[in-house]
């Protein structure tokens, strides 16, 4: 299979083998009206299979939503075909609606506006807690 060279844009990688498409949506990728190509199942000499994002022009992605979803991720960032940028990103110290707090008495149970908003507490092991209730967020399958 052949997949066409990137002049200008980022290629996602290493993202874990068959997750390419939930990464897709978490990143809103379908909005784009550039080229997007997801590889599946790519061989990897690191991870064995790993699945690939390609993106036809260099956009701002949201490095905190990448950094929670999956830390191991590489993006890089072409332009006039050459690699000028590698990009790992890291755990976030606080996200904002990735997470729905599960405790049935957390004010953002009642109060449906608010947004849900969890710190990192632990990143050793990627322990997130609620900020209002300090509930742990239950451990994350991507």
């Amino acid at each position: 299979m052949i997949i066409g060279t990137i002049v200008d844009g980022l290629v996602i990688d290493h993202i874990p083998a068959g997750r390419g498409m939930e990464l897709y949506h978490y990143l809103k990728l379908d909005k784009l009206q550039c080229e997007v190509a997801i590889i599946k199942n790519a061989t990897s000499e690191k991870l064995g299979r790993k699945d690939i994002i390609k993106v036809g022009e260099v956009i701002d992605l949201d490095m905190d939503t990448l950094g929670f979803i999956a830390p191991q991720i590489t993006v890089n960032v072409i332009r006039n075909g050459e690699k000028v940028e590698k990009m790992h990103p890291a755990l976030p110290d606080r996200v904002q609606n990735l997470i729905r707090c599960k405790n049935p008495r957390c004010i953002t149970s009642i109060e449906q506006e608010l947004p849900h908003v969890f710190k990192l507490t632990d990143r050793e092991t990627g322990t997130y807690r609620c900020i209002y209730c300090d509930t742990k967020a239950p451990k994350q399958k991507f």
